[in-house]
This record gives structure tokens, sequence and C-alpha cells, in this order.
């Protein structure tokens, strides 16, 4: 039986998947939604929301800790001076995750993460602004 044990292994080893965790909650953070796997997903949401967490407190040590477990210090400037002042009002559910359907090589279940107070920037620009620019 499996009771009490939450963590999901996604066929990787823990300092792998440690690692790739923390390269998706960076990602999350610099482009303020990813597309990725739902298991991924799921397991990254956790993680997000803690480092939100430590964010809203804003202090020296959680600064440290973030950094500790993110590795870019890049991104932990973002979570602590953009990304944690838009929640502090909030006391959890930072990140929503929008199923896209199944992936056509391996049918998987792909999803969008993301943030839930912050507008992402669209990826490509209308086509309005495309002609307007082209004129």
């Amino acid at each position: 039986m499996r009771h009490r044990k939450k963590t999901v292994k996604l066929g990787r080893t823990s300092a792998h998947r440690n690692e790739l965790l923390a390269n998706l909650v960076c990602a999350l953070i610099d482009n303020k939604r990813i597309k990725t796997t739902l298991p991924k997903a799921k397991a990254a949401r956790s993680l997000a929301e803690k480092m939100v967490t430590l964010g809203k407190k804003g202090t020296l040590a959680h600064r440290r800790q973030a950094i500790s477990t993110l590795k870019q210090e890049g991104s932990v400037r973002e979570l602590f001076e953009s990304i944690a002042p838009i929640f502090s009002d909030r006391s959890g559910g930072y990140t929503r995750i929008i199923k896209l359907g199944r992936r056509i090589s391996d049918s998987s279940e792909m999803v969008l993460l993301e943030w839930v107070d912050t507008i992402a920037a669209p990826a490509v620009a209308p086509v309005a602004e495309v002609e307007a620019a082209a004129e």
C-alpha cells in the first residue's frame, strides 16, 4: 500500500526529478505559462506554490531557501519582486492547469500550467498588428 507516499516519481531518480521540477518552476516564473504533460504539471504545481509562499514571506532566509531549491538566482529575483506581491492577499491556489488534449506521438495528456492572477503575453502577435506593421 502506498499510504502517505506523496512523491510522484515520474520514472526518474530523485536528483533528476528535483532538477526537472526546479527547471519547470523556473520556466513558469520566467514565461508565466508552460506547456507540459499532466503528471509533470501536477508535480511542478506543488513546488511552484511552495516557492510563492516563500516569496510572500520575503525574508533573506526564505530567499536563500528558494535559491537552494530552484538554483537560478534570476528566477528567484523575479519570483520575489514581481510574482509574489501579486498573490499577497491570496492564501493558496496560485496556479491553474488547463488541459489541451493528447499529444499525437505518444498520446500523453498535455496541459498548460500558468499563474492564476497574471496575464501571459501572447506568443504570436495578432494578425491586425502584423499587417499594420508591414504597411
